[in-house]
């Protein structure tokens, strides 16, 4: 083995400097290179992935595939056509009286409950039936100035015109004061048959209907207004429901509700939508409708759940079937096909479905032809086809194609070698052997 004669005739001094200084030229050198590498590549907002990923998904490509492979793999087609749409909206809904059904019995005098006849929350009362007996100190005085107009009107009966008539409009007053107070008009009769004032007066029941709410006790003070019972007639009951925002556009005052009601299992009911509430439930995104339905037997109770589902007007729209329509959160949109095969995404906006079919509002026109089935397979093939479209501008992608014919020869090298150009060599390194044969080899010798 043979050292450079540039190397041999160095001092032993200079070595180690030299070595130094090809270290620092190595290490200069790859600075450089890594400089230029990331020079070269092309700035980016974000990590690599992302941006890839994103720019697949919202750039899907047109497939191009014969009619063999579309077979092969289950595509089937369907025509966009002008079809009736009649929309079932399905919501839960609850029993609740018929609030023009419902009355509360308060009186209009104060006084003391003498005696109570209707105790019970949940016992039925007809309209006339006695409800309680009240005393109030009002009703004595008004009581005693009815049989004094009474006694009034006999005593002047063989009078004056003038006297008899003013007897009798006294005697009509007081009797109108006490119908103002409510007591029965039988009790008034009584009380002037008898010629004795009652301590306790009756009131009876003003509507017909189930008592819901009794807020008052045998021997308790009452103030006049103040609610006493409640009463309501369950012969006709209320539904109310919620309905989502997307449906309120479809709900009509009118339309035939069919219910059905876990309680009463095999039993459906049908009522009217007879009210829309014109507000809606920020929290829940829902609107209120109100849903009248006769009660025969007072088989419904308030406070029963319900289901319940009604047809919206037919509408002659765009559609297609629910099955050619890909949705990805950020768009709509289905494979058109074209006579050559091409298959061709295209951005649809929605409107509304039914079980089977989905309205199309534009992005296509009646008679063009779209993939019904298979649409996952032809949207995987899309995207992977931008994907590779797109991995030529990765930095360290080449996409163009090979060069063909062999690569060219190295040219022979002939004659004495070059001088020694090598960096010079590190300490502890031992160069290579030279190559034995040859021109070299002789040149060693």
């Amino acid at each position: 083995m043979t050292r450079s004669p540039f190397a041999s005739a160095l001092p032993g001094s200079w070595r180690r400097p030299l070595a130094l200084f090809g270290v620092m030229a190595i290490l200069a050198a790859l600075g450089l290179a890594f400089l230029a590498t990331r020079t070269s590549a092309p700035a980016t907002d974000g990590p690599m992935e992302h941006q890839h990923t994103a720019s697949v998904a919202d750039s899907a490509t047109p497939v191009m595939l014969s009619a063999q492979d579309a077979a092969r793999i289950g595509v089937t087609f369907a025509t966009a056509t002008l079809t009736p749409i009649a929309r079932e909206v399905r919501t839960v809904a609850q029993v609740t009286y018929d609030e023009t059904r419902v009355a509360t019995v308060a009186l209009k005098v104060d006084g003391w409950v003498e005696q109570l006849y209707v105790s019970i929350e949940g016992q039925p009362v007809q309209k006339g039936q006695a409800l309680l007996t009240l005393y109030s100190p009002m009703l004595v005085s008004a009581q005693d100035e009815l049989l004094i107009a009474r006694r009034l009107a006999s005593e002047v009966g063989a009078g004056t015109a003038s006297a008899q008539g003013g007897a009798g409009e006294l005697l009509e007053a007081s009797r109108r004061r006490l119908a103002y107070w409510d007591v029965p008009r039988g009790v008034i009769t009584a009380i002037e048959q008898s010629g004795q004032v009652r301590k306790a007066v009756q009131f009876d029941s003003p509507v017909a209907g189930i008592v819901v709410e009794r807020n008052v006790l045998a021997g308790q003070r009452v103030a006049a207004g103040e609610p006493l019972f409640k009463i309501a007639d369950l012969s006709r009951v209320w539904l109310e429901g919620e309905v989502f925002e997307p449906d309120l556009a479809l709900v009509r005052p009118g339309l035939v509700v069919m219910a059905e009601f876990p309680a009463l299992p095999g039993t459906t009911r049908t009522g009217r939508i007879t009210y829309v509430y014109p507000t809606l439930d920020p929290e829940t995104r829902t609107g209120r409708i109100r849903v009248e339905l006769p009660n025969p037997g007072l088989a419904l109770k308030p406070g029963m759940y319900a289901t319940i589902r009604f047809e919206t007007p037919a509408r002659t729209v765009l559609s297609v079937p629910r099955s050619a329509v890909l949705a990805t959160g950020e768009r709509n949109f289905v494979f058109v096909t074209d006579p050559d095969g091409m298959f061709t995404p295209r951005d649809v906006a929605l409107g509304a479905a039914t079980d089977d079919r989905i309205e199309i509002l534009h992005g296509l026109a009646p008679g063009e032809r779209v993939v019904a089935s298979g649409t996952f397979l032809l949207d995987a093939e899309s995207n992977l086809g931008a994907a590779m479209g797109g991995m030529g501008d990765m930095p360290g992608m080449d996409m163009k194609s090979p060069t063909t014919g062999p690569a060219p020869a190295a040219p022979a090298r002939r004659g004495p070698p070059p001088p020694d150009t090598a960096m010079p060599r590190m300490p502890g390194m031992t160069p290579p052997a030279p190559a034995q044969g040859g021109d070299d080899a002789h040149a060693n010798h």
